[in-house]
Protein backbone atom coordinates (compact mmCIF):
# COMPACT_ATOMS: atom_id res chain seq x y z
CA UNK A 1 0.00 0.00 0.00
CA UNK A 2 1.37 3.11 -1.03
CA UNK A 3 -0.47 5.75 1.44
CA UNK A 4 -2.80 4.38 4.06
CA UNK A 5 -6.29 2.66 4.20
CA UNK A 6 -9.46 5.62 3.38
CA UNK A 7 -11.07 5.90 6.83
CA UNK A 8 -15.01 4.57 7.70
CA UNK A 9 -15.89 7.89 7.05
CA UNK A 10 -14.31 8.50 4.05
CA UNK A 11 -15.44 5.04 2.16
CA UNK A 12 -19.26 6.32 3.27
CA UNK A 13 -18.46 9.73 1.81
CA UNK A 14 -17.14 8.10 -0.98
CA UNK A 15 -20.06 5.23 -1.54
CA UNK A 16 -20.61 6.23 -5.31
CA UNK A 17 -17.28 6.28 -6.55
CA UNK A 18 -16.14 3.68 -4.54
CA UNK A 19 -19.45 1.60 -6.50
CA UNK A 20 -17.95 2.80 -9.53
CA UNK A 21 -14.19 1.58 -8.75
CA UNK A 22 -15.65 -2.43 -7.94
CA UNK A 23 -17.64 -2.20 -11.65
CA UNK A 24 -14.39 -1.10 -13.42
CA UNK A 25 -12.70 -4.50 -11.54
CA UNK A 26 -16.04 -6.56 -12.81
CA UNK A 27 -17.11 -6.66 -9.72
CA UNK A 28 -21.12 -6.69 -8.74
CA UNK A 29 -22.95 -5.79 -5.06
CA UNK A 30 -23.56 -9.35 -4.97
CA UNK A 31 -19.65 -10.48 -5.38
CA UNK A 32 -18.26 -7.38 -3.17
CA UNK A 33 -21.03 -8.68 -0.39
CA UNK A 34 -19.82 -12.18 -0.97
CA UNK A 35 -16.21 -11.36 -1.03
CA UNK A 36 -16.54 -9.15 1.90
CA UNK A 37 -18.06 -12.11 3.65
CA UNK A 38 -15.73 -15.37 2.53
CA UNK A 39 -12.40 -13.82 1.86
CA UNK A 40 -11.33 -10.72 3.72
CA UNK A 41 -8.51 -10.51 2.80
CA UNK A 42 -9.41 -10.32 -0.74
CA UNK A 43 -11.94 -7.62 0.60
CA UNK A 44 -9.04 -5.69 2.17
CA UNK A 45 -7.09 -5.80 -0.35
CA UNK A 46 -9.28 -4.18 -2.75
CA UNK A 47 -9.73 -1.62 -0.29
CA UNK A 48 -5.99 -0.64 -0.45
CA UNK A 49 -6.23 -0.31 -4.09
CA UNK A 50 -8.87 1.82 -4.28
CA UNK A 51 -7.90 3.89 -1.07
CA UNK A 52 -4.21 4.65 -3.26
CA UNK A 53 -6.46 5.81 -6.33
CA UNK A 54 -8.26 7.89 -4.24
CA UNK A 55 -4.98 9.43 -2.31
CA UNK A 56 -3.53 9.55 -5.83
CA UNK A 57 -5.86 11.55 -7.28
CA UNK A 58 -6.16 14.00 -4.16
CA UNK A 59 -2.55 14.25 -3.87
CA UNK A 60 -1.70 15.01 -7.41
CA UNK A 61 -4.53 17.89 -7.39
CA UNK A 62 -3.06 19.17 -3.77
CA UNK A 63 -1.07 22.51 -4.81
CA UNK A 64 -0.79 24.04 -1.25
CA UNK A 65 -1.03 22.60 2.09
CA UNK A 66 -0.51 24.58 5.64
CA UNK A 67 -0.03 23.36 9.07
CA UNK A 68 -0.77 25.87 12.15
CA UNK A 69 0.09 25.45 15.36
CA UNK A 70 -0.17 27.54 18.61
CA UNK A 71 2.74 30.32 17.72
CA UNK A 72 3.92 28.96 14.28
CA UNK A 73 2.63 28.66 10.86
CA UNK A 74 4.02 25.97 8.46
CA UNK A 75 2.64 27.22 4.55
CA UNK A 76 3.68 25.29 1.14
CA UNK A 77 3.45 24.92 -2.40
CA UNK A 78 3.70 22.19 -4.06
CA UNK A 79 5.15 22.42 -7.55
CA UNK A 80 5.63 19.66 -9.77
CA UNK A 81 8.97 19.36 -8.90
CA UNK A 82 10.00 21.65 -6.16
CA UNK A 83 7.82 21.96 -2.82
CA UNK A 84 8.29 25.96 -1.07
CA UNK A 85 7.82 26.73 2.20
CA UNK A 86 7.28 29.90 4.18
CA UNK A 87 7.89 29.38 8.08
CA UNK A 88 6.26 31.72 10.47
CA UNK A 89 7.02 32.10 14.25
CA UNK A 90 5.48 34.39 16.73
CA UNK A 91 8.19 35.51 19.69
CA UNK A 92 4.76 36.21 22.59
CA UNK A 93 2.17 34.77 23.79
CA UNK A 94 -0.36 34.20 21.66
CA UNK A 95 -2.75 30.97 19.98
CA UNK A 96 -2.98 31.25 16.21
CA UNK A 97 -5.55 28.60 16.28
CA UNK A 98 -7.70 31.00 18.18
CA UNK A 99 -9.32 33.42 15.22
CA UNK A 100 -8.20 36.40 17.66
CA UNK A 101 -4.16 34.99 17.26
CA UNK A 102 -4.60 34.77 13.42
CA UNK A 103 -6.39 37.79 13.00
CA UNK A 104 -3.69 39.85 14.72
CA UNK A 105 -1.07 37.89 12.50
CA UNK A 106 -3.09 38.72 8.92
CA UNK A 107 -2.75 42.49 10.47
CA UNK A 108 0.56 42.43 11.63
CA UNK A 109 3.08 40.52 9.77
CA UNK A 110 5.85 43.04 9.92
CA UNK A 111 5.46 43.09 13.47
CA UNK A 112 8.97 42.67 15.35
CA UNK A 113 7.45 39.83 16.79
CA UNK A 114 7.15 37.83 13.79
CA UNK A 115 9.86 35.82 12.07
CA UNK A 116 9.54 34.93 8.80
CA UNK A 117 11.76 32.27 6.54
CA UNK A 118 11.20 31.14 3.22
CA UNK A 119 13.19 28.32 1.13
CA UNK A 120 12.35 25.65 -1.19
CA UNK A 121 13.91 22.45 -2.19
CA UNK A 122 13.60 19.29 -4.37
CA UNK A 123 11.34 16.27 -3.52
CA UNK A 124 13.49 13.46 -2.04
CA UNK A 125 11.31 11.05 -2.49
CA UNK A 126 7.83 10.91 -4.93
CA UNK A 127 6.41 14.03 -4.76
CA UNK A 128 2.65 12.59 -3.25
CA UNK A 129 4.60 10.85 -0.77
CA UNK A 130 5.65 13.87 0.87
CA UNK A 131 2.69 15.67 0.23
CA UNK A 132 0.92 12.91 2.05
CA UNK A 133 3.21 12.88 4.90
CA UNK A 134 2.87 16.56 6.00
CA UNK A 135 -0.71 15.79 5.89
CA UNK A 136 -0.71 13.04 7.85
CA UNK A 137 1.22 14.94 10.31
CA UNK A 138 -1.54 17.58 11.12
CA UNK A 139 -0.98 19.59 7.39
CA UNK A 140 -4.15 20.42 5.36
CA UNK A 141 -5.26 21.05 2.03
CA UNK A 142 -5.55 24.72 1.49
CA UNK A 143 -6.10 27.18 -1.25
CA UNK A 144 -3.14 29.07 -0.68
CA UNK A 145 -4.16 32.40 -0.29
CA UNK A 146 -2.41 32.75 2.80
CA UNK A 147 0.86 31.39 1.40
CA UNK A 148 0.91 33.95 -1.34
CA UNK A 149 -0.01 36.87 0.53
CA UNK A 150 2.82 36.14 2.57
CA UNK A 151 4.84 35.17 -0.59
CA UNK A 152 4.36 38.73 -1.65
CA UNK A 153 4.99 40.65 1.62
CA UNK A 154 8.49 38.87 1.07
CA UNK A 155 9.21 38.76 -2.21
Amino acid sequence: MKYRQLTKEQFESLHQEFALFLATQSIDVNEWNLIKEEKKQVAKDVMCVFSDVVWDDVLNKTKYVEHFSKTSVNLFKCDENEIYRIAIKINWDINLLEQKGFEWLMKNPMDNSVDIFKGSKSYNTDRNIEIFDLIEKGSSLSKGEIFEYFNKLIS
